[in-house]
């Protein structure tokens, strides 16, 4: 049976994105469906995939994955043969440290910058409690990058599943108009230089629904 990966509106699923860029950059063949959020459409069919009636949604012949890290987790038993993770235990543990931080927190960053890839830099709006996630944010990649000089351009060097997962905060670093120091900013640019990423972008751009608050 085909792999087929679920997602939102590639405009504002920071969630879907995450296992979509981490499969299409290793290479991993999957059909994709998409459904738009907050329509009829989404709420009739995303039952047939997902357990939650959330996106994004894995299924691999029989089994569904149903959780963007645990998609990323399986994506790399099933097919990266660990390359999604450093080789290294001590900076594996960091790596995973990283995602797993991103996963559960950053509340009032995600709350106040939501995901619009098409969004154009304005005002600031954004609070002092969303400044102090971009803060953490900033200075954990600054502190990543670090340790990995001379050895690739993502957080540990090669992209890997951390990347994947921090992948919608440069989206939204950009998009809000975000300042940026040097290696933010380059990290920032080399997410958006991955060949998936662009992808992921151009087609973005391209959806023509608008969600909620779509130019706050």
């Amino acid at each position: 049976m085909a792999t087929t990966l679920v997602i939102g509106n590639k405009n504002y699923s920071s969630w879907s994105l995450r296992p979509w860029l981490l499969l299409r950059h290793f290479g991993v063949a999957f059909d994709e469906v998409r459904l738009p959020l907050d329509t009829p459409e989404f709420h009739e069919k995303v039952w047939q995939w997902s357990p939650t009636g959330r996106v994004p949604a894995l299924r691999d012949g029989g089994l569904a994955v149903w959780d963007s890290l645990a998609i990323c987790e399986y994506a790399n038993e099933r097919w990266l043969d660990g390359r999604g993770w450093p080789a290294d235990p001590a900076r594996r543990a960091l790596a995973r440290c990283a995602a797993a931080e991103m996963h559960s927190g950053f509340g009032a960053l995600r709350g106040q910058l939501p995901m619009n890839v098409r969004r154009v830099p304005r005002e600031r709006h954004w609070d002092e409690a969303a400044q102090r996630d971009i803060d953490r944010v900033q200075a954990l990649w600054r502190e990543l990058r670090g340790a990995a000089a001379g050895q690739g351009d993502y957080l540990f060097g090669d992209f890997g599943i951390a990347d994947a997962m921090f992948a919608p905060v440069c989206v939204r670093f950009r998009g809000y108009g975000v300042p940026m120091d040097a290696t933010v900013q380059a990290y920032v640019d080399a997410i958006y230089a991955l060949p998936a990423m662009r992808e992921w972008v151009a087609a973005a751009l391209a959806e023509t629904e608008r969600v909620g608050a779509d130019e706050a």
